[in-house]
């Protein structure tokens, strides 16, 4: 069996069927993304990398707790029907419930929030086709992209639900600023906690 890596210019020559592909990831010590039948090896995490991820949920745990809003790491996946795509992100935030693909409990449908920490091997992806995937998701309304090499934050957010085409991109990169999640009721993150303990 064949698999690929994450960057774009591989060229994937073995498939699996879907059951094959969630079979797989029950038992595997790596996590794969499954792209209609190709399998792509994920990357894996740096240090930095481990901690941003961790100071968002906790801070974010932290702020929405006593909310509606529930808050995923990268243990499960999203599930993309229109792409055939199952993928992890770094962290999902669904309202209310979670909505899961058929009878599994490790594919969610219904994130409104997706951030996504920003690796070298994936950054083309994640930024491209990904995204564009990610908006096929009619709950999927804001987006960031989180550097690790300096305090550099993009979001993307939907300005009309009843559209995919309105997205509002703003940056952030200072870290006495702070991170207004309209997603998530306009609660706000400042980017020194984002990047807290992190040396650049």
């Amino acid at each position: 069996m064949v698999f690929a890596q994450s960057s774009p210019c591989d060229v994937l020559t073995t498939r699996l069927t879907l059951d094959e592909y969630r079979a797989m990831e029950e038992t595997n010590a790596e996590r794969h993304e499954y792209r209609s039948g190709e399998i792509i090896i994920m990357s894996g995490g740096t240090v930095v990398h481990s901690a941003i991820a961790s100071n968002l949920l906790i801070y974010l745990g932290f702020l929405l707790r006593d909310t509606d809003f529930r808050l995923y790491n990268s243990d499960l996946r999203v599930w993309i029907p229109e792409y055939q795509c199952g993928t992890y992100t770094d962290l999902m935030v669904v309202n209310g419930e979670p909505e899961f693909n058929g009878n599994r409990k490790d594919e969610i449908l219904n994130p409104i929030l997706i951030v996504e920490v920003l690796s070298p091997s994936t950054e083309a992806y994640d930024r491209g086709d990904k995204f564009r995937k990610y908006r096929s998701l009619a709950s999927f309304c804001e987006y960031l992209l989180v550097s690790q090499t300096e305090p550099y934050i993009e979001q993307y957010h939907n300005l009309d639900r009843n559209s995919n085409d309105r997205w509002l991109w703003q940056v952030h990169s200072h870290l006495e600023q702070g991170i207004v999640l309209h997603s998530l009721n306009n609660v706000e993150i400042p980017l020194s906690e984002i990047y807290r303990r992190i040396n650049f």
